[in-house]
């Protein structure tokens, strides 16, 4: 049976950004994990990894991140997809004070690229049949450090699908940064028609994130129509055949 693995930065971005093209593969009778690179529980936050979840309507007593979780293994229910989570630690705690930081130049002293590529080795080997992973649209350093610890282990000739990032795709005014653009400017693109009910389900089951992201559900369904219903990516690899 053919596997596809998504790599996620954030308990969101896969299905927010290729959701459709995930569900889409799992019907047709692929094997679909999601994979997401910060998970981690952090006990007692403080600063802005605490603010976070406090703009949330989220307690400080509550555990963000396995709240997170819990809300991924629901959209990846939806999608069809195994959730598969590991154990590093978001950008608010590693140093990151606000922001702006985090759509800024990785810090100096983030050292998360050499654990998060040596977690994602052994997901490569063996490889699965098609990998898509996010071309780090917006520049938010999460993205940009999971894309760069992929190039590390990336076996050539990989087939891979790179994302485009949902939903800084739809800001260019207020997330413009591309990292990773003259990389991504020779790849060809492919827009592939996924399953958009699938996808909006997926989306909804991040409740901790609507009124932050969208405004709600119906904003999220909104900003859903207006991206349309094809999801656009790079193909690298035999996945550009």
């Amino acid at each position: 049976m053919a596997h596809a693995l998504a790599l996620s930065p954030h308990l969101d971005d896969a299905a927010f950004s290729c959701g459709g093209t995930l569900a889409r593969l799992a019907a047709g009778g692929w094997t679909v994990t999601l994979c997401t690179a910060f998970t981690r529980s952090v006990p007692d936050p403080t600063g802005f990894a605490l603010a976070c979840q406090l703009d949330k309507g989220l307690g400080a007593e509550v555990d963000y991140m396995a709240l997170r979780r819990a809300e991924d293994a629901a959209a990846c229910a939806a999608l069809g997809a195994r959730p598969l989570w590991l154990d590093l630690p978001e950008a608010p705690h590693r140093g990151y004070r606000d922001a702006r930081a985090l759509f800024a130049a990785p810090l100096a002293a983030d050292h998360v690229a050499a654990p998060l590529a040596a977690a994602l080795a052994p997901l490569l080997d063996p490889a699965p049949d098609l990998l898509l992973a996010p071309q780090a649209i917006g520049g938010h350093v999460d993205h940009v450090l999971l894309v760069r610890a992929l190039r590390a282990v990336l076996p050539p000739g990989l087939p891979v699908l790179w994302w485009t990032d949902f939903p800084y795709s739809l800001k260019p005014q207020s997330h413009p940064a591309r990292p990773f653009e003259a990389a991504m400017a020779s790849l060809p693109e492919r827009a592939i028609e996924g399953d958009a009910t699938a996808r909006l389900a997926a989306c909804a089951a991040y409740r901790s994130q609507l009124g932050f992201q969208f405004g709600g559900t119906a904003g999220l369904a909104e900003a859903l129509a207006a991206a349309g219903p094809l999801e656009q990516f790079r193909a690298e690899g035999e996945a550009a055949a």
